[in-house]
């Protein structure tokens, strides 16, 4: 059964394709800053009236005014530093309920047939991993009736119901997978998600002012770029729709026009020129853990990371150089939110593993190159190394992946290895040449 599938032949289901539809149907859905105050929820219930008088169906997914999931989150640790998750899920999901029923009465207010909807009211099926739960489920048959009818279903993201009836959290971006997961149950054409940029840019336009928007990138681009630092779409919302073949487009809830440009994430058979090179991300949220004199024996670097995965710290990029003394020196990285939790699993293991010295550095920032382009071209690792050689900058660790390169450099020179290697690409803004 798919994730996404209740039951075999459900109108709702991901295997149904064959929805009679009068138009194209579009699920818009719109984040924290995009509903941010009364203001803005006004101005995106314009947006959702000219996607409607397009001859549009649309259905409608949104997330917490901004500030509103932080605060519930802060009321429930102050009350115990530990909550009862199903209780914690039960509060923080209240306020995309808000939202849903604001956004509701103000696309009636303006004459349109609109109706909210909550996760269990469609439902959206979840494990029980409150407070990070996995879709299980989605049945589109409430909302395809809603558009059928002329009314626009406005629905909560972030939440669903598990087995058990509990209201529970996909946890932090969860309205985007929420989106995907919606526009997939009812079949839909397109996914747009409306954010506070007005696309996919080929690295951050705040640190490398030359930075294009991009018309098009391929799934597994955009899984790449934000799996390494790029905040446009969540993680797990770009899985999905590349597992479902949903079509999805970022673009800004605070642009005045009637601009449908955006960025369209799709498929890499679509017809798609493959560049060398989309983009270029990076992390700050970057521990550096070096273990020296490791013994060298078979099984320690299974016990080591081995532990690591074990009490759920991930770990991310790895190097080993051998030391002396029948000894061996490990580096690798972990999230600085697991650096504590990681340096305690290693003391714990030390006894076991008599490795010599143990530090640590949050210093250092994660560079990625990414791009489908890398498959069949060479000299995308050597470009960057030489470009990061030329303006100093030391390479402490190296990854790869069949269409990313990541390194590890100190902090300090992000920036100026942010717009080199920006350059040293082609990507520009003007140029149309790799050099």
């Amino acid at each position: 059964m798919s994730t996404l599938d209740p039951s075999q032949g459900d109108p709702g289901s991901l295997t149904d394709h064959n929805l009679s539809r009068r138009s194209r149907t579009i699920v818009m859905k719109f984040g924290g800053t995009s509903v941010g105050d009364l203001d803005r929820i006004r101005n995106v219930a314009q947006k959702i009236k000219m996607e409607h008088e397009r001859g549009n169906r649309v259905a409608v997914v949104v997330s917490a005014m901004a500030g509103v999931t932080n605060q519930m989150v802060k009321y429930c640790h102050d009350l115990n530093p530990m909550p009862v998750l199903e209780e914690y899920d039960a509060v923080v999901a209240t306020g995309e309920q808000v939202t849903s029923g604001l956004v509701a009465i103000a696309l009636n207010g303006l004459g349109l047939r609109a109706r909210s909807f909550q996760g269990w009211q469609v439902p959206l099926v979840t494990d029980d991993s409150h407070g990070k739960a996995a879709i299980e489920s989605v049945d589109g048959q409430a909302i395809l009736s809603c558009l059928e009818a002329g009314i626009i279903p406005v629905i909560a993201g972030f939440q669903g119901v598990d087995r058990a009836g509990r209201i529970a959290t996909l946890g932090r971006g969860g309205s985007d997978t929420s989106a995907v997961a919606f526009a997939a149950a009812i079949d839909a054409d397109q996914c747009d998600i409306y954010t506070d940029v007005d696309g996919v840019y080929t690295t951050d336009p705040r640190i490398v002012t030359k930075a294009k928007k991009l018309d098009r990138i391929t799934y597994e681009e955009m899984l790449e770029l934000a799996s390494v630092g790029a905040k446009v779409l969540q993680t797990r919302s770009v899985a999905l729709a590349m597992r479902e073949k949903v079509r999805v487009r970022v673009l800004s809830s605070f642009d005045q026009t009637d601009d449908q440009s955006g960025t369209i994430v799709v498929d890499e058979d679509e017809g798609m020129e493959k560049e060398l090179v989309a983009g270029i991300a990076y992390s700050r949220d970057e521990a550096k853990i070096s273990l020296r004199n490791v013994p060298d024996r078979p099984g320690v670097a299974a016990a080591i990371f081995g532990g690591l995965a074990g009490n759920g710290v991930n770990v991310d990029m790895i190097v080993q150089s051998i030391g002396v003394d029948q000894t061996t020196n490990m580096t690798f990285t972990v999230s600085k939110g697991d650096e504590r939790r990681a340096r305690q699993i290693l003391d714990e293991l030390r006894e076991e593993i008599p490795y010599g010295e143990l530090a640590t550095s949050h210093d250092v920032v994660k560079i990625s190159v990414v791009g489908v382009g890398m498959r069949s071209n060479t000299g995308v690792a050597a470009t960057m190394f030489r470009t990061l050689a030329e303006r100093g900058i030391n390479v402490q660790v190296i990854s790869t992946s069949e269409i990313k390169i990541s390194v590890l450099i100190d902090a300090e020179y992000t920036e100026l290895a942010m717009r080199a290697l920006h350059t040293a690409y082609g990507l520009d803004a003007g140029k149309e040449d790799y050099s």
